[in-house]
């Protein structure tokens, strides 16, 4: 296997401050890129700057909150001026505001349509156009969500957000292939503030915080792990080994590491003349409907007593 060396790289992480932000900025540093650290937080910002140098890296901060063009500009030009260039980006900065349809705000899915998903165009746009200026490529990797592929429960605004991060994902890689900047959505899941609230997952994770390890159903079946366990997946499509692959969407988690397939037509049914509402009743139950697709993110499933 080659050695994924990014000495002389520059990297943007967006909402690094924390959970699985600082796992990515950490990885790369770790590999030898230069990161600019992204948080709200400055106390926070800093602390994760240190926590990487201490570890032996190189990383400033800049504390803005992402979704502007201003803001991403600042992210770039941070870049730029501390080590002169920019050669990746990672689009992670996510907030949450969970309601169901009926009880969700403009408030609500306005926040967080322009964190996630707005914040991810207006980053990818600045890193665009600078490593197109620059002629040497780069890599986007966009940080999309299971609930993005699959919907979930209360996350109109967060599901739509990370299915538009996917679609960007597949729309970019070929707009910037000519410029040789890989572009993939990645799919992590993990024990963060995000998730451990989840009943399901919540008793394990506190074990966890105990030192205790969590088990092999979890790592393994659900692909559930530690933000560390997703962190590897970013610099290894920051390195040559990956300038192959852009335009995916690729799941890590836990022990597991796993290729989310394109939406496609997985069935069809023809009708001479085209089709109409009667002769879709009668059709449809039995022809393209037969086997329809399941939605919403599978429960775990537990080992049983």
């Amino acid at each position: 296997m080659p050695s994924i060396d990014l000495t002389g790289k520059v990297a943007v992480v967006t909402g690094s401050g924390r959970g699985l932000g600082l796992a990515y900025a950490h990885a790369l540093a770790a590999h030898g890129a230069r990161v600019v650290v992204n948080d709200i937080d400055e106390t926070v910002a800093e602390q994760a700057v240190k926590s990487i140098a201490e570890a032996g890296g190189t990383a400033v901060a800049e504390v803005v909150a992402v979704g502007t063009t201003e803001a991403a500009d600042r992210l770039v030009n941070r870049a730029v001026e501390e080590f002169g260039r920019l050669d990746i980006l990672v689009t992670n900065a996510g907030i949450l505001r969970d309601r169901v349809l009926w009880k969700m705000t403009d408030d609500d899915f306005d926040a967080v349509v322009t964190t996630h998903l707005k914040g991810t165009f207006t980053c990818a746009r600045a890193a665009a156009v600078r490593m197109r200026e620059q002629g040497e490529g780069g890599t986007l990797v966009l940080v999309g969500s299971p609930a993005g592929q699959r919907g979930n429960f209360g996350q109109t605004n967060y599901a739509a957000a990370k299915a538009g991060i996917a679609a960007m994902a597949r729309t970019w890689s070929m707009e910037l292939a000519r410029a040789n900047i890989t572009v993939n959505a990645i799919v992590p899941v993990a024990a963060t503030a995000m998730t451990e609230t989840i009943p399901a997952f919540a008793p394990y994770v506190e074990a966890m915080k105990d030192g205790e390890p969590l088990p092999a159903f979890l790592r393994k079946g659900e692909g559930f792990g530690t933000p560390e366990d997703c962190a590897a997946l970013v610099p290894f499509l920051a390195s040559d080994a990956a300038r192959s692959i852009t335009g995916q969407a690729i799941g890590i988690g836990g022990d597991k590491v796993a290729l989310w397939s394109h939406p496609q037509e997985i069935s069809t049914a023809y009708a001479d003349g085209g089709w109409t509402p009667d002769g879709l009743a009668e059709a449809f139950p039995t022809s393209v409907g037969a086997e329809l697709q399941t939605v919403g993110i599978p429960a775990p499933q537990f080992p049983e007593a």
